[in-house]
């Protein structure tokens, strides 16, 4: 924001130029959601990806928020920018189309610790062309981000490059578009236990004997729903078990299921 407000003056100016023509924007040149306007998130309505953008949202206003105690408590970072405090020299709508910027540049590393998954790669955006499906990859090398493609390539012709195992909500958010063929892309369905059962204590040990929470998150990837509906139908019908006697049967189960026979389950 700071550079930005020195204009042509600044050593950056013509990237930031650049950033500020693509806004976020992905392949397909729409804009992040983050930078949508109220009736352009409402196309998001029913879908689970408009509650991730606006707690996304929430968490930039918070970052703005905390700017100026940052300014106050380290005022050092700020010694070449002879500016009034950050929140009285920027408008939250610049600090929100400053961090999507930044945020588009942020790239997937492979081969590294988890602590180093994650790079800022200032021209990824305006060079690359992301996809979930491709084998070119980004590595970190001696301090450095490399770039290994996957094939010879022509001068002009696009580069596409693997940007992590990200389902479409996020690649959305980050970078502004969508991949139909995204084989990481899924379906999340979360599950509880009703803490008011009188059996809950009971049905809280089955599931925890069987790798589940009490309130316990189910991913459906496209082409495995099968798999999904597998997994999610014996914690369901734990949930719905009334009788006394057939918990007990549960409890007494030593198989991998939830469910110790079939008794319990209801007609489909």
């Amino acid at each position: 924001m700071y550079e930005k407000k020195q204009g042509k003056k600044s050593f950056w100016y013509p990237y930031i130029r650049e950033l500020d023509r693509q806004r976020g924007r992905g392949q397909l040149a729409v804009e992040s959601p983050l930078l949508w306007s109220e009736e352009e998130l409402a196309y998001l309505t029913g879908s689970p990806t408009k509650a991730e953008v606006l707690e996304r949202a929430e968490g930039i206003k918070r970052e703005y928020d905390e700017l100026d105690t940052v300014w106050f408590m380290a005022g050092s970072l700020f010694q070449q920018y002879p500016y009034d405090i950050p929140t009285e020299a920027f408008p939250f709508e610049i600090f929100k189309q400053a961090f999507v910027a930044v945020q588009s540049c942020v790239v997937h590393l492979q081969k590294v610790p988890l602590a180093q998954r994650f790079a800022l790669v200032p021209l990824g955006p305006p060079l690359l062309a992301y996809r979930s499906n491709c084998k070119a990859m980004l590595s970190a090398v001696n301090g450095a981000v490399e770039l290994v493609v996957d094939r010879a390539c022509k001068a002009g012709e696009p580069i596409v490059v693997w940007c992590g195992p990200q389902p479409n909500s996020k690649l959305l958010i980050n970078y502004g578009f969508v991949d139909d063929d995204n084989s990481y892309d899924r379906l999340v369905v979360e599950a509880a236990l009703n803490t008011e059962d009188p059996q809950y204590q009971d049905k809280r040990l089955v599931v925890q004997r069987n790798g589940k929470l009490s309130v316990q998150i189910f991913h459906v990837y496209a082409g495995k729903e099968k798999e999904a509906v597998f997994d999610m139908l014996p914690y369901l019908r734990l949930g719905y078990v009334s009788d006394p006697s057939e918990m007990q049967s549960v409890l007494s189960s030593q198989g991998e299921s939830l469910y110790g026979s079939s008794s319990a389950r209801p007609a489909c």
